[in-house]
């Protein structure tokens, strides 16, 4: 395997969430992807690591989102969402680290295709605690509506564009 890139989203304040080092997959109309091997160490600020099952992240070319491509496991561990798409500031590249800012509102697909949004009210006790300002809060909200809609519906990439990057990320192991 080659170079890594370390992805690490804070929250408003600057504090860390979480974070972790994958492997760049390559490249295509929607953005890079990213893929992390079955085992990989994922942090939440400065707790334990758990180790994830493998998982394709997708930092888009535009948008105030990215999203990750669970691996399911046999056994039923694992991530519980096939699809999981965070709201966040528009994730930016510097050299071989990725940062945003996790705004908290998340779409998530279970595997029986059933599609929610979550953590509208940790959303909204951030939003007044940390101030966001009112572009932020428009963003978020517009990104998390745009999000749900092209989770649910299967539109690409959260149709079998991202389940072929999954592919590649399990290969990695």
């Amino acid at each position: 395997m080659t170079a890594t890139i370390s992805v690490a989203y804070t929250k408003w304040d600057g504090t860390l969430h979480w974070h972790f080092t994958m492997f760049p997959l390559g490249e295509d109309d929607h953005g890079l992807w990213l893929g992390a091997p079955d085992g990989t160490a994922v942090t939440r600020g400065t707790e334990t690591p758990i180790r994830s099952p493998a998982f394709a992240l997708l930092i888009p070319r535009s948008g105030w989102w990215t999203s990750v491509w669970n691996e399911a496991t046999s056994d039923g561990t694992g991530f519980s969402f096939e699809v999981y798409a965070d709201v966040c500031t528009p994730p930016e590249r510097k050299g071989d680290v990725v940062d945003a800012i996790d705004l908290d509102l998340d779409v998530a697909r279970h595997r029986d295709g059933s599609t929610i949004l979550l953590d509208e009210d940790e959303f909204e006790d951030h939003r007044r605690a940390y101030a966001y300002p009112p572009r932020v809060v428009d963003q978020a909200r517009a990104a998390a509506a745009e999000l749900f809609g092209r989770v649910e519906d299967r539109l690409e990439p959260f149709g079998s564009t991202g389940e072929r990057w999954l592919t590649r990320a399990v290969a990695l192991g």
